[in-house]
């Protein structure tokens, strides 16, 4: 039992390691002068940093990178969870449909679906989505709907769906207010680790933002590859910048909802 203990410790800690040293090197590059003679560098600066954050696109594109981010999730999360909820309840041969959707969006490169989505609505002029930030937001919809699909649909087949439904219909409550009242409590972990991958998704996405808008929409990595063309160290710093922003913005959505969580939670237990 110690042995097995002490290999769980030691993959547990190299798995650690090969993630967190990528990022450890790259922030102690963005700050560095000089790095190619010695395994340290030769002298550190918070010069990279403060042309970075005076720089005036660089608000401005992290903003639209929260912003795509948090429309994109949104939309999802409205649209796959009451979804998943009705082919589990009224439309289950549609599991199929739904798995096959999934497996598709892994599929297509973003170059592909990003000239298939031009070439689509460049023919449809009523739909004015053409360079604009609505068909990017299509695109990012199609590329990570799985990432929202599998986390609902594995937390709804973690509950008795059947037994709560019928339960909840029996007391009065339409498909709505069970959805709301009932299911979603009950499955609240699946929708936010499904919004966080969305999320963080969409937040570092460079192949489809750049084909479909480009520059008429600079995004955050899109800001931070136009770096890489003549900083590579400002280019760490704005890399370093994302990464925590990300990170933070995911750990305060999931402190709030879970919150928020526990407090329905407790709400459907006492009215039970």
């Amino acid at each position: 039992m110690r042995l097995n203990s002490v290999w769980r410790k030691l993959i547990i800690l190299s798995f650690l390691l090969f993630m967190v040293v990528p990022v450890l090197a790259t922030l102690i590059f963005s700050f560095s002068t000089l790095w190619y003679k010695t395994i340290w560098p030769e002298n550190y600066t918070l010069e990279w940093w403060q042309k970075v954050l005076t720089n005036r696109n660089f608000s401005r594109t992290l903003m639209r990178s929260l912003h795509l981010s948090l429309i994109t999730s949104g939309i999802l999360t409205v649209m796959v969870t009451p979804s998943v909820y009705w082919v589990n309840t009224k439309l289950p041969k549609a599991k199929t449909l739904f798995e096959f959707m999934t497996a598709i969006s892994f599929g297509i490169p973003s170059v592909i679906l990003a000239l298939t989505l031009i070439r689509f609505y460049s023919q449809v002029p009523w739909i004015p989505v053409i360079n604009s930030p609505r068909i990017l937001v299509c695109g990012l919809m199609v590329i990570c709907f799985p990432f929202m699909y599998r986390p609902v649909a594995n937390a709804l087949d973690s509950i008795d769906v059947k037994t709560l439904t019928e339960a909840a219909e029996s007391l009065g409550a339409g498909w709505w207010s069970t959805l709301y009242r009932v299911i979603i409590p009950n499955m609240f972990s699946g929708i936010i680790n499904g919004f966080l991958l969305t999320f963080s998704t969409v937040f570092s996405e460079f192949a489809l933002t750049n084909m479909l808008v480009g520059s008429r929409y600079k995004t955050f990595p899109l800001f931070i590859v136009e770096f890489t063309r003549f900083d590579s160290r400002q280019a760490s710093a704005l890399a370093v910048i994302s990464f925590a922003v990300a990170w933070l913005i995911s750990l305060l959505i999931l402190v709030l909802t879970t919150r928020h969580g526990l407090s329905s939670s407790n709400k459907v237990i006492g009215g039970h």
